[in-house]
């Protein structure tokens, strides 16, 4: 997966004001989340998932450090997203592994467990709503750094995205695996039932003639 890096050129632009709407029981709810003057708190709402990150996402950039997407919850009736994990790209650590040759160099170390967080979940309104949010980093930030800087990761950091977005993807492919497992079984039972059914009213529409022919050759 390739990453391109754009260069930007510096021009003083004025800062767009952050658009926060107060809705009817006292929450604010995010409505431009492009440049985010305010700090996540505890109650935020967003009209959506997609929304959140890209709030998120901005507040990294202007605090100067990079989001990652991390670890999620689904619904059990319809399998929809309802709860998300946004974190910062140096949280946990990574993994330890044999080197496989002596002569390449060890990877940099991209991961230094930072803490720091939010989590959002989706309400019975449809809104997505801060849960938890640890503002703490336990690494220097880079403040008013471009995006683009943000974007130029390095060979290791690329390589650890691409394993995160294909252990999704295997993960997502054995539930896939998984429902239609279940639904195949499901329909299996129902065919069952069906047939079994089918069997017993048969039965009982041959007692039935067989006791009437019974009844009407029977002498008087």
């Amino acid at each position: 997966m390739s990453v391109c890096c754009l260069a930007v050129e510096e021009h003083s632009q004025p800062e767009e004001e952050e658009e926060m709407m107060e809705s009817s029981d006292g929450k604010y709810i995010v409505t431009n989340e492009t440049s985010p003057l305010v700090e996540p708190f505890i109650g935020m709402e967003f009209e959506s998932e997609a929304s959140a990150k890209s709030f998120y996402d901005s507040y990294a950039t202007v605090m100067g450090f990079v989001m990652r997407v991390d670890a999620f919850r689904r619904s059990m009736r319809d399998g929809t997203v309802v709860w998300r994990r946004l974190v910062c790209n140096k949280e946990g650590f990574r993994r330890l592994r044999p080197r496989r040759s002596e002569s390449r160099k060890p990877r940099a170390i991209t991961r230094e467990g930072c803490k720091a967080l939010i989590v959002v979940k989706r309400e019975k309104s449809g809104k997505w709503v801060v849960t938890k949010f640890v503002k703490e980093h336990n690494h220097p930030l880079s403040p008013n750094v471009g995006r683009s800087s943000q974007l130029s990761q390095t060979p290791d950091e690329k390589d650890a995205k691409i394993r995160e977005l294909s252990a999704e993807l295997s993960r997502e492919r054995k539930r896939c695996a998984a429902l239609q497992q279940q639904l195949d079984m499901v329909l299996e039972e129902m065919e069952e039932h069906s047939n079994h059914l089918s069997t017993n009213i048969n039965n009982v529409i041959q007692s039935v003639r067989e006791i009437e022919s019974t009844t009407f050759t029977k002498p008087l």
